[in-house]
Formats: structure tokens, C-alpha cells, sequence
């Protein structure tokens, strides 16, 4: 028999390797690649078992109830989740260090234990005595929750096969469980793959709902949750800055809800506290008359969002201009620059851009385009938005303005927070009213058009 090999697996994107290097080839991390043990072959169960039993199909008309779900009590986490945990569900709920996992994993676990549910938190970073801090820091102390510590994988799977009436438990985190069976550290993906396997499996067969946190640290030490993705039903990731007070949870993967969904939070002294109107929070500090700066007016999953893209510009000291981006992606600002400069005569290749979506949210949309532009045309000519006025439209290299979907939804909100008009690609559907009547709706073609509103203000105060 051939002697297996050691393999080399990625420990951000699992991607193997025939043998070490320092870059991975998949993902493009440097230094995340580790040795891992060859797997022990032998006959497998289906040898043993002899041949399977044949499978029955059935028709698509059939119908079928909706999974059961268990509330958690926090509207916004049971938004992302699509109505609250399913049972027999695996959710893996990934994000840095120290941005709020726990603290909103024990705030929901402590109100379906409070609901009558039975409920079991494992923490593997945190003694119970830390974990009793936080709860009592944040007011859930006497909350009926079964707490443990323990990171062997085995006495864990043998407590949760005799748990019969559990709803939900919750591994804090996976990147500390470890499988005695397995030569490698703690955290390793060798590790991080079969232990979550085994929890899984466990969960599905005893259909309690499981919760995995997981956390990747900038050195790669850690096996990333990017590992677990294919594995679990749902993944959340949380972002922001920790030293900001917003905190954003979004589901890039759902299999009982819809992706893309977020939930807005404040960290606060009492924990994660829910915002119900996310749109009113991150425009409440904004200012009307700065230049440099408009309000976009987006789709989250389902949501309207409104917030404050910002807009500086400053002279270049020599060489390449910087372009600095905090909340948007950094090639569609590139170019959105060299089509304002080619498209619309306006030069901005001499200068510094700093780029920034204020609050802390991160926009992946192109409806963002229009909204990006009327910051940066706003900075270019020293002249302020309408403070009245929204922005949405998706902008192609020749200049033109696209369509973007959910424009009454992105009306709708903009008047429910006071806003009077709303600058918008031209609409080719004109069916019907739209869904804000009292907005002046300023429709524009081509990117240009926006560029010469704001020359022709420029025009009309100096010749004031």
C-alpha cells in the first residue's frame, strides 16, 4: 500500500498544496499555509454495510411546512436570520476579534433560555467566571442558561447526544475545540473541518439549532471561518470598527433566508442594542452645507438605507495621487475618477481622494455610483449638495446613468426622513405614480448632466 503524504492545506481558503510556499495560489494570503496530518484510510462503512438502499423521488408540486423556527428576541438578528434559528440549522457567525459575537450571542441565548427553551452556551476562549461578568455586566445574570467551558470535542459531542430537549447551543468558538484524533493543534483546519463536522452532525441528528463563532486574526494564525462556509446553513459576519459605536451583521449565506440581509446594532454599556431606524442614525450628525458630501440612497437585502457618503479632495504633493477609501470598493472609485475626468472634463488627477461612508456601513451596490460622483463633483467645485437632496444610479464608462432596482423603496424612505428631492437615472417605466409624491425628482441621462449643475452653481456665485 502507498504511503500517504503529508499535504499542505490554506488556512483562510482551505486550498490544498502538494507542498509549501508562501503564498497561497487560491486566495492570494501570504504565510497561511500549514502542514496537515495525511487522513487514515482504511475500508470504509459503505464496504461493510454492503450495497445502499435505492432512493425515492418525488414531484415538485408537492408541498411542505416551514422549518420551525426559535425567536431570538433581538428583531434585528432574527431579520438576518430570515425569522429566528431553525432546528437542526448550523450558523456560523464569523468577524474579528472583540466586535461582538459573544456579547450578542449570549444576549440571545439568555432570552430563549428566558423564553422556557433549554439552551446551552459552551464558551472554549472564556472561564465561566468571565462569562458570568459579562452576563452580569449586561443584565442577564438570572436568565435560566446552562453554561459550560470545555474544549474536548469528545466530552462535548457526549453531553449534547444526551441533551434531548436542547433548542440551541452555541460554540465559543471552533477555533478552540480540538479532536484527540487528529495530530494537530487547536485552530488548525484539519482541526477546525472535523470538529465542526462532528458538531453538525450531532445537531442535525438531535435537531437542536447550533451556533458556531468563529474569528480570523491579520497574522492567518487562526483558521478563518471561510473554511466553514460549504459546511453550515447560514453564515453571518459582523463588521465595523471596534472603536466605532455601529455595529452591522450581515448574512452572506442563507439556505432558510434571503442573503444580503443586515441587522444595525449600537455597542453600548448594557451590550448590542438594536436600531430600529438604521437610516436616522447614520445621517444624524450630518451637515447640509459642506462640501464634499451627499446622501445615497440604498438597498440592504430588504431595507432602504440612508447614509452620508463624504468627499475630500486636496492638492498632491508630487508622484501618484493617493486614493484612500473607507466603506466602498477601491477600483470602482478609480473608475469613477477617470470617467468624471474623460467623460466630464473634470480634473481630478492632481489630487488627493479620500473616500468615506460614514457610520461604519461598507456598500457593495453600484447603485452607489451616482451618490459617489455628487460627492466628489461637490468637493471639485467647492459647492454643497442640496441638503434636501438623495442620489442613486449606477454609472457605465461612457458616462451614462442606469437604472438600479427598487426605486419606489428607495423613494419611500427618503421621504419618510424629510428629504424633498431625489436625483435618479432616467426611468423608462413611467407606469403609475411613484411611491413619494411630494419629491422633486431631478432625472438625469448621463453623468455629465450632474457634473453642469454643479459648474453652473459655481457660475452663478461668483457672478452673485
Amino acid at each position: 500500500m502507498a504511503k500517504d503524504k503529508l499535504r499542505y492545506v490554506c488556512s483562510a481558503c482551505g486550498a490544498v498544496h502538494a507542498k509549501w510556499q508562501g503564498r497561497c495560489d487560491a486566495c492570494g494570503e501570504w504565510n497561511t499555509i500549514t502542514e496537515e496530518a495525511p487522513v487514515q484510510r482504511g475500508p470504509g462503512p459503505a464496504a461493510k454495510a454492503g450495497p445502499g438502499r435505492r432512493l425515492e423521488f418525488v414531484d415538485l408540486q408537492g408541498q411542505s411546512e416551514p422549518p420551525p423556527r426559535t425567536q431570538t428576541g433581538l428583531a434585528e438578528l432574527d431579520r438576518v436570520l430570515g425569522g429566528g434559528f431553525v432546528a437542526g440549522s448550523a450558523v456560523l457567525v464569523g468577524g474579528d476579534p472583540g466586535i461582538g459575537k459573544s456579547t450578542i450571542l449570549l444576549q440571545a441565548a439568555s432570552r430563549i433560555a428566558a423564553a422556557g427553551k433549554r439552551t446551552l452556551y459552551i464558551s472554549g476562549e472564556e472561564a465561566i467566571a468571565q462569562v458570568r461578568l459579562r452576563a452580569r455586566r449586561l443584565g442577564l445574570h438570572e436568565a435560566p442558561l446552562a453554561l459550560a467551558s470545555a474544549t474536548n470535542l469528545k466530552d462535548i459531542v457526549a453531553t449534547l447526544e444526551a441533551e434531548r430537549d436542547a433548542a440551541l447551543v452555541v460554540i465559543d468558538s471552533i477555533q478552540t475545540m480540538w479532536l484527540d484524533s487528529l495530530d494537530s493543534a487547536p485552530g488548525t483546519v484539519a482541526q477546525v473541518r472535523s470538529c465542526s463536522a462532528e458538531l453538525i452532525r450531532v445537531a442535525k441528528a438531535a435537531n437542536f439549532a447550533l451556533v458556531l463563532v468563529g474569528h480570523v486574526t491579520k497574522e492567518g494564525t487562526l483558521a478563518g471561518p471561510r473554511v466553514l462556509e460549504h459546511m453550515v446553513d447560514a453564515t453571518l459576519y459582523f463588521e465595523g470598527d471596534r472603536g466605532h459605536q455601529f455595529r452591522i451583521l450581515r448574512a452572506v449565506k442563507n439556505r432558510f433566508g434571503a442573503t444580503d440581509e443586515i441587522g444595525v446594532f449600537e455597542m453600548t454599556e448594557r451590550g448590542l442594542m438594536e436600531v430600529a431606524n438604521p437610516s436616522a442614525l447614520f445621517l444624524a450628525e450630518r451637515r447640509g452645507n459642506i462640501s464634499g458630501s451627499a446622501v445615497f440612497a440604498g438597498i440592504e437585502g430588504t431595507r432602504p438605507v440612508l447614509v452620508e457618503v463624504q468627499a475630500l479632495l486636496s492638492p498632491s504633493n508630487g508622484g501618484s495621487p493617493r486614493r484612500s477609501v473607507v466603506g466602498w470598493d477601491g477600483g470602482r472609485l478609480s473608475m469613477l475618477l477617470a470617467v468624471l475626468e474623460a467623460r466630464c472634463g473634470l480634473a481630478l488627477g492632481n489630487n488627493d481622494v479620500y473616500l468615506n461612508i460614514a457610520g461604519g456601513l461598507r456598500i457593495a451596490e453600484p447603485a452607489a455610483d451616482l451618490a459617489v460622483a455628487a460627492a466628489l463633483a461637490s468637493a471639485a467645485t467647492d459647492q454643497p449638495t442640496d441638503p434636501g437632496m438623495v442620489y442613486f444610479g449606477e454609472v457605465g464608462l461612457s458616462g451614462e446613468v442606469r437604472q438600479v432596482s427598487q426605486p419606489e423603496q428607495r423613494l419611500r424612505e427618503a421621504a419618510k426622513l424629510g428629504f424633498t428631492a431625489a436625483t435618479l437615472p432616467r426611468r423608462t417605466n413611467r407606469k403609475g405614480k411613484p411611491a413619494a409624491d411630494a419629491l422633486g425628482l431631478h432625472e438625469i441621462g448621463h453623468l455629465a448632466d450632474l457634473v453642469a449643475h454643479f459648474a453652473a452653481k459655481t457660475v452663478k456665485q461668483r457672478s452673485g
